[in-house]
């Protein structure tokens, strides 16, 4: 991934393998440790689905009717009606606006793993102008001057001169790769 360069914001939603059945792939905590997420930022944060209460921003699921969701399959004792996505931070990034955005997101649930649109506003008031990268993104996930990568993307998109120039020379025949820019939608 060294390829890519570096981002201030890494946004990951992996496939754990929590031991149920899902409707596509899971990855063990071994192969994503061999992903070397960490090459991708020098200084920063990451967003990151999935893991317990450290320091976070919590998804309150609801229904069309705005009613917060009490059945699924998703807790193992009891059903969860919201969803954690820890916030890290890396090395010492100075240019973060703190203090905008409410830990709470509350918004109606998709489809599996469709996470909330509004974590893309909450991002980019934390880091404007920055680099941004998604691993583990869907099509619905792409986003205007975001890297999204993620192996349900159909097709290559890149439109940043550079990284296409690198990307063709290393990786003439490789799949899967988008890089989202305003144009895209």
């Amino acid at each position: 991934m060294s390829i890519l360069g570096k981002f201030s914001v890494v946004m990951a939603d992996p496939p754990w393998d929590i031991h149920m059945e899902l409707p596509y792939g899971t990855m063990s905590d071994d192969e994503m440790r061999n992903l070397n997420i960490p090459c991708l930022q020098d200084d920063g944060v990451i967003f990151l689905w999935g893991y317990e209460r450290c320091d976070e921003l919590i998804w309150v699921k609801t229904n069309q009717l705005q009613r917060i969701i009490r059945t699924g399959r998703t807790g193992h004792w009891i059903n969860h009606g919201k969803e954690h996505c820890l916030v890290g931070m890396k090395g010492n990034e100075k240019n973060l606006n703190r203090g905008l955005d409410c830990d709470v997101i509350v918004a109606e649930v998709r489809a599996t793993s469709h996470k909330p649109d509004e974590i893309y506003g909450i991002i980019e008031r934390l880091s404007p102008g920055t680099r941004k990268i998604e691993l583990f993104g869907r099509l619905h996930n792409t986003q205007p001057n975001w890297v999204t990568l993620g192996n349900q993307l159909d097709g290559i998109r890149i439109v940043d001169p550079q990284l296409m120039d690198t990307y063709r020379k290393r990786y003439p025949d490789e799949a899967r790769l988008i890089l989202s820019t305003e144009e895209t939608t």
